[in-house]
């Protein structure tokens, strides 16, 4: 197994973590709803190996964003279900038929194009439906007559219907309205038999404020990493990704000296200044940059000084004079009682949680905890 010595930068994954948010998301909902566990973007930059492994035994369905992903998940967990939450291009398509993934469909023509590849058997596929998200599906108001488009192919069958809450973490008026006018096409569906399976349409936010709209399963991932996209249901759950590097270089910098592209951070006082073997190639993300972030070091906070680099970043560790060349670094997680969490570093980033963990670079290792 890879060690931290074999990276400058690194995420430790923590699988009991992973499991106890599993828990708390199974207590949210109920029994009688199942769970997809949304692995794309390699676990939400966890790492899918690891995320997958765990997993596996204690969820019902995994989603993906494309062939190839559900390729890798199927590897490691043959027999888990996958969905394939994408619109596929139309070369993807006999490679999912084969891999027997099941795709998404939005409109007749990629209904049309699936029935061919049957081989005789229908070919299921879940009918996702717009009802305000405005990326992919059939818009809600037409889904009755695509459904009985479909339903009159003979290679096709519908064995799901999904749809997407794009504001559940921010406008709950209008979710509660989404999810009312969902309900009702589901049941018109259901009434003229043009569908058997699951429906899905509430995601990490939609299963934290609307539980009771849950369904028969949920597509979780923010949340499963530990990391609430409502705050109130934050306290329930468990970081997953302890990210760290290494200080490779301290020096003693005197004052009117300069740090980083640009000379934008100038030195007001002698400052003992440590050189850190992570940057922007591996996703501690330029925006940082003179933008108070701040790592810990021997359980500080020390601030980050300067333009974040491709390969590299200053830190000012002046006030902990006993850190050494070689000393591990913290920049997302926990380390002697002091805390940097995603959020924060998201907040500082001027993005959203979603972007740092799925920015975290191929280069820098991904282990298990302890």
């Amino acid at each position: 197994m890879a060690s931290p010595q074999n990276y400058r930068s690194w995420v430790e994954i923590d699988s009991p973590a992973l499991l106890h948010n599993l828990q708390a998301l199974r207590a949210q909902i109920g029994t009688g709803t199942g769970v997809m566990a949304v692995v794309k973007a390699n676990a939400y930059g966890h790492g899918l190996k690891l995320v997958v492994k765990t997993l596996a035994p204690y969820i019902d369905w995994f989603g993906v964003a494309n062939l190839t992903e559900a390729q890798e998940v199927a590897t490691l967990a043959p027999a888990s279900p996958i969905l394939i939450l994408g619109s596929a291009l139309a070369e993807e398509r006999e490679g999912i038929v084969a891999g027997g993934f099941t795709p998404v469909i939005s409109c007749l023509g990629e209904a049309q194009a699936y029935a061919a590849l049957g081989n005789g058997r229908p070919v299921d596929v879940h009918l996702a439906v717009d009802s305000g998200m405005g990326r992919i599906g059939v818009w809600e108001t037409e889904a009755v007559e695509l459904a009985k488009a479909c339903h009159a192919l003979s290679g096709l069958r519908i064995s799901g219907v999904a749809s997407h809450l794009p504001v559940a973490d921010e406008d709950d008026l209008y979710t509660l309205q989404q999810l009312t006018r969902f309900r009702s096409l589901v049941q018109e569906l259901r009434s003229m038999h043009l569908f058997d399976g699951p429906v899905h349409v509430e995601n990490s936010a939609g299963v934290i404020g609307f539980p009771s709209d849950a369904g028969d399963l949920v597509r979780a991932g923010l949340m499963l990493y530990g990391c609430a996209p409502r705050p109130e249901f934050q306290p329930n759950l468990r970081a997953v990704l302890t990210w760290k590097t290494r200080i490779s270089l301290i020096r003693n910098i005197s004052t009117g000296r300069t740090i980083s592209y640009g000379r934008t951070y100038v030195v007001a006082q002698p400052a003992r200044i440590a050189t850190l073997g992570v940057g922007y190639a591996d996703g501690y993300q330029r925006h940082l940059s003179n933008r108070g972030a701040e790592v810990l070091v021997g359980g500080k906070r020390c601030p980050v000084l300067g333009r974040v680099t491709m390969d590299q970043i200053m830190v000012d560790v002046s006030s902990v004079p006993e850190a050494v060349e070689g000393d591990e670094i913290v920049l997302i997680g926990t380390q002697a009682g002091a805390e940097i969490s995603v959020g924060e570093l998201a907040d500082k980033a001027g993005t959203i949680p979603w972007e740092i963990f799925t920015g975290i670079g191929p280069r820098v290792g991904r282990l298990a905890a302890g």
